[in-house]
Formats: C-alpha cells, sequence, structure tokens
C-alpha cells in the first residue's frame, strides 16, 4: 500500500525531533505535526527544560558574583538586578534553540504540518488546522510524542500571575521576595534553589512523607545541609487546606497541616506561591481508545521495549508514556522507536539510566545506592570525597558537595556512583561509562585526570575506598 509518508511523527519535543531525525537519516519520508503555531521543540524548549535551565544559569552568574564581589550585607540579588535581564537572556536562548531546530528539520527534509493530530487508524492522522479545516495524511508508522502538561491542585487555583505552575513562573516580570513552593520533587527543588540564589526567601511544604527518597542517604544528607545554609524551610507530610489574599497585608498566605500536628492550622505569608504537581501525560483527544492503543490508569500510553503500542504502527515515546520523563530519556526513545520502525538494529536503553537534578548545586546519580547495596545483601565497599578537598573547587571557592561511588569489595567493580556539587551532571557520565563496560575503581587510579579539575574527585574517591573498612 502507497502511504503520503514512511512516519508521522505528532509532536516535535525531544523524542519527535529524534525520531524524525533519525528516520530521515535511514531515507524516509518524515511528516511533524506541531499544535503550537509558532514555535516546534514543545516543552523541551520553549516552556520546560531550556527555559528553566537558562533562569538557571542565569541565577548561577548572580550568585556567583554576589557570592564573591558584591556587599551582601547592603544589597540583595533581587535589589541588584531586575527581572526583566533575566527574561532577556532567556528568551534569546529560546530563539535560537527554535532557530537550530527548525534549521535541522530542513536540512533533513523533514516536513512540518501546524495542527492538532488525531489518529483516525494505525496509519491515518488527522490535523485540525487553527481555522477549523481539517487535512487527513496518511503514513506507514506513526509517532505520538506529545509531552506532557502541570498537573492542577485541588485546594486553589492557579492563575499564572500570582499562583503559577512550573510553566508560568518562568514569565513572572519581577524577581519575588518570598516564594512558597507547594509540591516536592525534582521541579521543586530546583526552582526552590534558582530563586533562592536571587535573593528569594523560600518555602516548600511537600506531602510526602521524604524530600527526594531516592537519593543516596548521604547525599540527601548533604542537601539538607546546603538547604539550610540557603535558610530554605523545608516541612513534609503536610496537607494544603486554601490559599488566599490577604488585602491588608498585600500578601498571599497559605493555610496547611502537618502529620505531626494535624490539629494545628499553620499559615505561611509569601508573595507567590508556584504549584509543582504530577506531569499530566496530553493523551487526550489523540484517538488512542477507538483504534486500541493501550492507557495505563494514569492515562499514559502503554508501550513494549521498542516503544511500540498495542497497534503494531504506532509508537509512542516520551513525556506521554511516563517514567523517567526526562529530555535526555527522551531523545533516546524517539531514536530507538526509529530504529524498531525500520528495522535497523535491535538497540535498547541501558538497564542503568542517570538521572540529573538541574539544582544549584546540581545532583546526578546512576545505579545502586548505599541502602541499595545493604538491601541486596551486596558485600560492598564505599569511595567519597567532599569537594572542599578539591583544588578546584577552592578555586571557584565552592564550598559544598561531594562525590560517592559504591563497589563490589572481592571485583571493585563499581556498582553506582552518587554526586552533589558542581557539575555534577556532567561528572556523573564518566562513572557511568567506567560502569557500562563493566569497569572497576582501578580505572581512576591507573589513569591521569586533568588537574585542577572536579573530574578528579574520581581519583580521590577511589583512593578513599581502597582505604575503607568493608560495610556490613
Amino acid at each position: 500500500m502507497s502511504y503520503d509518508y514512511d512516519v508521522i511523527i505528532i509532536g516535535s519535543g525531544p523524542a519527535g525531533f529524534s525520531c524524525a531525525i533519525q528516520s530521515s537519516k535511514f531515507g524516509k519520508r518524515v511528516l511533524i505535526v506541531e499544535a503550537n503555531p509558532e514555535n516546534l521543540g514543545g516543552s523541551w524548549i520553549n516552556t520546560g527544560t531550556v527555559p528553566s535551565k537558562s533562569l538557571r544559569e542565569a541565577a548561577k552568574l548572580i550568585q556567583k558574583f554576589h557570592t564573591q564581589f558584591a556587599d551582601q550585607e547592603k544589597m540583595k540579588p533581587y535589589q541588584r538586578f531586575k527581572m526583566s535581564d533575566i527574561l532577556r537572556y532567556k528568551q534569546s536562548i529560546l530563539s535560537e534553540k527554535n532557530r537550530k531546530v527548525k534549521n535541522d528539520l530542513i536540512k533533513h527534509n523533514i516536513e512540518t504540518a501546524r495542527g492538532r493530530g488525531k489518529l483516525l487508524d494505525g496509519h491515518t492522522v488527522e490535523v485540525t488546522l487553527e481555522g477549523g479545516r481539517t487535512i487527513t495524511y496518511t503514513a506507514g508508522f506513526v509517532m505520538i510524542s506529545t509531552g506532557s502538561r502541570p498537573g492542577k491542585p485541588e485546594q486553589f487555583e492557579v492563575d499564572h500571575h500570582v499562583v503559577v505552575d512550573y510553566r508560568s513562573i518562568l514569565e513572572l516580570t519581577h524577581i519575588p521576595r518570598r516564594l512558597v513552593i507547594v509540591g516536592g520533587g525534582v521541579i521543586a527543588l530546583e526552582f526552590a534553589t534558582i530563586f533562592a540564589a536571587l535573593g528569594t526567601r523560600i518555602t516548600i511544604l511537600s506531602a510526602e512523607k521524604g524530600f527526594l527518597p531516592f537519593l543516596d542517604e548521604e547525599v540527601s544528607g548533604e542537601l539538607h545541609k546546603i538547604l539550610r545554609k540557603k535558610t530554605i524551610q523545608l516541612t513534609t507530610e503536610c496537607s494544603i487546606e486554601r490559599v488566599e489574599k490577604n488585602d491588608f497585608r498585600t500578601s498571599m498566605e497559605v493555610f496547611y497541616r502537618t502529620a505531626s500536628e494535624p490539629g494545628r492550622l499553620q499559615v505561611v505569608e509569601t508573595d507567590h506561591v508556584l504549584h509543582v504537581g504530577h506531569k499530566m501525560p496530553n493523551s487526550e483527544g489523540l484517538g488512542l481508545a477507538e483504534i486500541g492503543v493501550g492507557l495505563s490508569d494514569r492515562n499514559t500510553i502503554e508501550v513494549d521495549e521498542a516503544f511500540r503500542t498495542a497497534v503494531p504502527s504506532v509508537f509512542a515515546a516520551g513525556d506521554v508514556i511516563g517514567f523517567p520523563s526526562q529530555a535526555s530519556a527522551s531523545f533516546v526513545q524517539g531514536r530507538i522507536a526509529a530504529c524498531a520502525m525500520f528495522g535497523m538494529g535491535e538497540d535498547e536503553i541501558a538497564a542503568n539510566v542517570p538521572y540529573g537534578i538541574y539544582s544549584i548545586p546540581e545532583i546526578a546519580g546512576i545505579g545502586l545506592t548505599e541502602a541499595d547495596a545493604r538491601r541486596q545483601g551486596v558485600h560492598y565497599k564505599v569511595g567519597k570525597i567532599s569537594y572542599s578537598n578539591l583544588t578546584q573547587a577552592d578555586i571557584g571557592h565552592v564550598d559544598d558537595g561531594m562525590l560517592k561511588m559504591i563497589f563490589d569489595a572481592d571485583t571493585l567493580r563499581i556498582l553506582g556512583v552518587h554526586i552533589i556539587g558542581e557539575q555534577a551532571s556532567d561528572l556523573i557520565h564518566l562513572g557511568q561509562c567506567v560502569m557500562q563496560h563493566g569497569g572497576t575503581i582501578e580505572y581512576f587510579l591507573k589513569n591521569v585526570l586533568n588537574y585542577p579539575s572536579y573530574g578528579e574527585a574520581y581519583r580521590m574517591a577511589a583512593f578513599d575506598g581502597l582505604t575503607e573498612p568493608v560495610a556490613e
């Protein structure tokens, strides 16, 4: 049967973009359907990863200047710097990234259609244009990469001005003096440390029992020490009663109760409230159930290891399939899906996937935590080093951070690496490479690592691990 295209991709985020580029390299005809009438890249470029990391980069620069050169007692960062300047910095990056993505698609002869896509069957996509007119396209395969959106709170409304979510906070016109973050998790930590670096007083109210419980216990301890140093107030196991405006005090008030004192209604004043809920997959309105594509109870699309749905010609990748909901993983998922579509190899994602948290400072990890090793009964040892022992950290006036390796006590094979500190999201890849190839901590003892550098932490942690007793 003849089709208009070899693959139609609904959504131009990291999974869709990656699938399109890889399919093009196989010589396939590709069409991307994008609902945004102006920009490509989905939340990856426009409302999520790139803009939040751009804001973070600006905050880091301001914090570094303020810490090392400014008179901290006289002026807070929000008094010295304007949010409009930070937004211009962010927007320049988004504009350049959009230009590059558009040029990449043109270079690879990938066509685009602006409108909302809906599957009529496993090979047919109906695109509704902005004016309501529809066009139908056919393809041998369809990729769904429609991403996700912020979940809505039950106790209060998000007006995107005073009460914001993790998208609309990127459009604030000023640096708030006070910010209450309702919710826990990675996004809450990232925005908490970004705005703390700008001088904002931060309060985090999380319903969870623990804060980022997947972290290695010592990394978690270091994180809590850093939060205290930044005067970020963290309250866990709390439930929000209501959020309302106090006209007399010209502020917002967040009322909450904690598990330890359920009978006591507490209140915190703030200028803005940031709600950080679960990501909601954009799986509605695509005609999935009608054609037999399976959905989970959280409306994520169910796929196999090749990212194929219950309909053989339909694939899905990225946030719309749920965990791990990371741009880094989505890029790989999109490429693997393209390979599976056209029988170009049997690639799969490695079992050990690193995570990166773009807080200030960064956190990254891969493999077993020490708690995992104990639970599994592994005969292991630990090697660790504080950033305060690194010459590069001295040069950069960096006081906080640590690198920790868990390794097999008998074979010295690396089982896990966990880092909190400057450049953690880059440093983790060195440990990842050694682990992926079955390497041992001897790699860091037998090879020369640049000095001064943060990478030197691996060598020092390896030395530390060899001199430590076996963990029981």
